[in-house]
């Protein structure tokens, strides 16, 4: 079976995000710089984007300018340190370099923790004029037990990948933000490719997420101003059985590739990772040699080339420590061909050469998926396009727990239209009553919506300006909205119901009627990012940053009229209306790329295992069906009343409205309390 690509997009290559001011600073760190007086810093950016050397700008500015007299980096692990290490940055047009003490940098020295904890206690209490700090997380955790929270007054805590920490009372870093928020004058910058989590926690509490001042910048702008990569693909390849006997399928030995190979408790898993990871190099060709000076493999491919390959799933500690070494000096793209990882080479790990990212079994966490993805999109000469494929076992009847297969299933899909949502161009949507007086229109597409609700309120623009990405993480990671994506609900429930039901979760605090402004930006983006603009003989039409107005009729016959395709329909731009978006499924895609790409069984499988797991109406939602589609849908019918055994899904869920309200009204007459 071919894989699948739910996600094919093109950029410009203009070379923006890379190009350099000068002070030295890339387009991100300019803009990361620009809040750099701000006292708690919440950088969200891509990888590869350059927040570590950003963070160094800041640093230096604050120790320099505003007063902060120490600054710690926090990485998530030691290998990741190598990122702060001592930097020239004065020749490239900023007023200091970025030095780091070697016995400060305990990301690069030996020891255990304890000792590790012991230095960086030193650091505050001793008799020392180092100004930087680097260390791990857990060093961090371990130091931060031993100190005052006062100890911290007039320091600044930099914490690289910063989804690590979460809201929940338990996690350590959370802790620790929050003490120095609360209990200090210490300074904050917050750093993180992701700032969603996998287990649906938040990274901050409310109150706290408040006080951060964000710098966003998306992968969008990051990979259309790149200069040589110019194509990101996502796609999946579905197979029954062994992933080991259809891997070749899709292996292409041609492109620098890594190879995530699932854990070995997860259902992907033959049990034995190291067997996996022999018949991986069967699959590459014939093992020529090791050099067990680095630990590479030389393999010969069945065409006769010789490639070098890395296992770093291999444990023994001397084995990982020389490729590992191998892999960090690694100075040109003939250095190494393929990677073979388990639980490393994800996070903070740089091969600017991969091309390819090939990941077995399905991924619970969708940062874990951007982190991965984030190996491959790194811009180098040579390469061109970003590939990732998601290799996913299909649920199948004999399971022992078939739900858990088939929601696995359907979140590895969820994920991809995350990744499409994060990765496409970003739009602006308005009324025709608006003005062009903002500068929004000359950086982003600007369509024209009828009916469309303005942002009336600062909380309002925050979210679709900046949190755009973390809603639809959050829709996407609600168990409804999972089940939702396999075709078990309405278009109307998926719009109305449910979506503003995970806007009204994720910020309480809003009103019916800032939910409502929410739910149809965030609406209209998830529907319209990813689609092509076409002209009615369905040929692209390039659309760059600029208003996409209303056109008269004259101007339509002349040059065509503007097409966008939406769950199968091609609408005019010049159209597109409130009431006609709230019909369609912006979930659509995923359906398509389930019902049209898994074989009729396994179709069969998740539609019945769904149709188990029944959505629960609630009684608003039944009240708003009987109010409007109900009594449209009876008097279209002749008063005939929707039947629950009806084929039509969008009739059953009327029927099940019906029922739900004349119940209440019988409980009612019978004056019987009713909990809603």
């Amino acid at each position: 079976m071919d894989v699948n690509n739910i996600v094919d997009i093109s950029y410009a290559q203009s070379g923006q995000s890379s190009a350099t001011n000068a002070l030295g600073m890339r387009e991100m760190q300019a803009k990361a710089y620009e809040a750099r007086s701000k006292k708690y810093l919440l950088i969200k950016a891509p990888p590869a984007s350059g927040k570590s050397r950003a963070l160094m700008f800041i640093a230096l500015d604050k120790l320099e300018y505003q007063g902060i007299r120490k600054v710690v980096v926090a990485v998530p692990e030691k290998s990741i340190g190598r990122s702060f290490a001592n930097t020239d940055l004065k020749k490239h047009g900023f007023f200091a370099d970025w030095k780091v003490a070697p016995y400060y940098n305990l990301c690069d020295v030996g020891g255990n923790e304890s000792d590790k904890a012991g230095r960086f206690v030193e650091f505050f209490r001793g008799q020392n004029n180092a100004k930087v700090l680097v260390c791990a997380h857990a060093t961090l955790r371990n130091g931060m037990k031993q100190l005052h929270d006062d100890e911290f007054n007039g320091c600044l805590l930099a914490i690289d990948e910063f989804h690590h920490t979460s809201a929940d009372a338990n996690s350590g870093l959370g802790d620790i933000v929050r003490r120095i928020i609360n209990n200090s004058t210490g300074h904050i910058v917050a750093m993180t490719g992701s700032y969603f989590r996998g287990d649906g926690i938040p990274v901050l509490r409310v109150e706290d997420e408040a006080k951060f001042y964000p710098v966003t910048y998306n992968y969008y702008q990051q990979l259309n101003g790149y200069k040589y990569l110019k194509n990101l693909v996502l796609g999946y390849h579905f197979y029954h059985g062994s992933y080991i006997e259809h891997i070749k399928e899709i292996l292409d030995t041609k492109k620098k590739t890594i190879i995530h190979i699932p854990s070995v408790n997860s259902r992907a898993s033959s049990g034995s990772k190291y067997e996996e990871v022999g018949e991986i190099m069967k699959c590459i060709g014939e093992v020529v040699k090791k050099d067990y000076e680095t630990c590479v493999y030389t393999i010969k491919t069945e065409d006769g080339r010789l490639l070098k390959v890395a296992d770093l799933v291999e444990d023994d500690i001397n084995d990982r420590t020389r490729i590992q070494a191998y892999l960090q000096h690694m100075k040109k793209a003939s250095d190494m061909d393929i990677i073979i990882a388990l639980g490393t080479a994800k996070e903070g790990f740089d091969w600017a050469w991969c091309e390819m990212c090939l990941t077995i079994g399905v991924r619970g966490s969708l940062t874990e998926v951007i982190q991965i993805i984030g190996r491959c999109t790194r811009d180098c000469e040579g390469k061109d396009t970003a590939k990732f494929v998601n290799m996913i076992a299909m649920p199948d009847a004999e399971q022992a727990d078939v739900k858990v297969a088939v929601n696995d299933f359907l979140k590895a899909i969820t994920a991809s239209l995350l990744m499409e949502q994060v990765m496409a161009p970003s739009w602006k949507f308005k009324t025709a009553k608006d003005g062009d007086d903002d500068d929004d229109s000359k950086l982003v597409n600007t369509i024209v919506v009828e009916g469309l609700k303005p942002l009336s309120t600062e909380k309002t623009k925050m979210i679709i300006q900046q949190q755009l990405d973390d809603l639809q993480a959050a829709v996407l990671q609600d168990e409804m909205m999972v089940r939702a994506i396999s075709g078990s609900t309405t278009a109307e429930n998926i719009t109305q119901n449910l979506i503003p039901k995970v806007i009204m979760k994720r910020y309480p605090d809003l009103t019916p009627e800032e939910v409502e402004e929410v739910r149809q930006h965030f609406l209209l983006n998830t529907l319209v990012k990813g689609n092509n603009i076409t002209d009615d003989k369905g040929e692209p039409v390039d659309v760059t940053p600029g208003m996409i107005q209303p056109r008269d009729d004259e101007e339509q016959s002349s040059e065509g009229n503007r097409l966008i395709k939406l769950a199968n329909k091609f609408i005019s731009i010049d159209k597109l209306s409130i009431n006609l978006i709230d019909t369609i499924n912006p979930y659509q895609k995923a359906y398509e790329v389930i019902s049209k790409n898994v074989d009729s069984a396994t179709l069969k499988v998740i539609q019945d295992t769904i149709a188990e797991q029944k959505f629960e109406m609630t009684t608003e939602e039944a009240v708003r069906l009987f109010k409007g589609p109900l009594k449209q849908w009876v008097a279209e019918h002749d008063g005939q009343i929707p039947s629950l055994e009806d084929p039509n899904l969008q009739v059953r869920e009327l029927a099940q409205a019906y029922t739900i309200i004349k119940n209440l009204k019988i409980r009612k007459m019978m004056g019987l309390e009713y909990n809603s």
